[in-house]
């Protein structure tokens, strides 16, 4: 991937303009001009790799107005939270296909949900296409961050999803070094897993801002590190060699005298943040402006903040703003 600094990443496409994960979403992202796109990838029952946020898709789909799928809904614990509701791997892919996406946040993001309806879910084999093409059509390369959702969870059912990835990559001929590949996650356990594969990719540490890690709670219980631990100059001599780099909640970057971003680079480690939004109900509080919480506040000063950091990536929902802004 050509070095810009910070590449803008389109976060599960242009979700600010289209239901995240669709098709169109992915397609504006890219006629925007970002750099790569984000794709979450979870599993079906019969082992495809689809996009969305989240195992648990009646947020983000019609499953609740199909009457033939009322007796799947269900209450799992993922990652240690109860959820109730529908889940891809109680699903077939040919199941799935038969659901349309919807906004996520139709509250703030009135004009996407006027999309609702209209769109297939998409595997992640296709997201690779779509990139593929893309990346022909608007004549520069663009790249793929794929982020592996859940795997300790998906492991604990008996699906692994570290095989079922590399598949995907293969088949798309994405795991040849040639495509610009970056894969992300919460839980290192798969980064390495992906690793062992031999899958030539960017292998990027997911943090958030409080909490701890879903792997290591499983393995260590209450011993096990936070993820704020993993930030401090120990927890960054220890991702050495195991990563290429950490990707933080934007909170921490903003938070008064941080050194996240130094610290990392003096290790070789890159770092990324996530999510720039220009809404006031994404923003810090010092930013917002008046209208509520779909309205756009003084989202320039804070993406400044987070630009003199020096990070070297960015997720943004609105690729023409990441776009305009970050590249001035």
């Amino acid at each position: 991937m050509p070095r810009k600094s910070p590449l803008v990443i389109g976060h599960r496409g242009a979700p600010g303009y289209r239901p995240e994960h669709s098709r169109s979403s992915y397609e504006l992202a890219l006629a925007l001009g970002v750099d790569a796109v984000e794709p979450d990838v979870v599993a079906t029952k019969d082992g495809v790799l689809v996009v969305r946020h989240e195992n648990e898709i009646s947020g983000t789909t019609d499953v609740a107005d199909h009457p033939e799928f009322a007796d799947r809904k269900t209450t799992k614990r993922v990652d240690g939270q109860a959820l109730t509701g529908w889940f891809t791997e109680d699903f077939t892919w040919a199941e799935l296909s038969t659901l349309r996406v919807r906004e996520r946040l139709p509250e703030v993001r009135l004009s996407s949900a006027s999309f609702d309806g209209s769109q297939a879910i998409l595997r992640l084999v296709d997201v690779l296409d779509i990139v593929r093409e893309g990346s022909v059509e608007h004549g520069r390369e663009i790249g793929v961050v794929l982020e592996v959702k859940h795997a300790t969870y998906f492991a604990s059912i008996g699906m692994e999803l570290a095989p079922l990835i590399e598949r995907d990559l293969r088949a798309a001929g994405w795991a040849d070094g040639e495509l610009p590949l970056i894969v992300e996650s919460f839980e290192s356990t798969v980064l390495g897993q992906l690793r062992e594969r031999g899958i030539p990719a960017s292998y990027i540490y997911l943090i958030e801002a409080s909490g701890r890690p879903y792997d290591l709670v499983a393995a260590h219980g209450k011993q096990a590190s936070t993820y704020k631990a993993a930030v401090t100059p120990q927890g960054l001599d220890d991702l050495v060699g195991r990563v290429d780099g950490i990707s933080v909640d934007k909170k921490m970057l903003l938070a008064r005298g941080n050194t996240i971003v130094p610290d990392a680079h003096a290790r070789g480690l890159t770092v990324f943040t996530w999510t720039c939004r220009p809404e006031n109900g994404f923003l810090s509080p010092e930013f917002r402006g008046s209208g509520g919480r779909a309205a756009y506040g003084d989202y320039e000063a804070e993406w400044g903040v987070i630009a003199r950091t020096g990070v070297d990536g960015v997720f943004v929902d609105h690729p023409d703003l990441g776009v305009g802004f970050f590249r001035s």
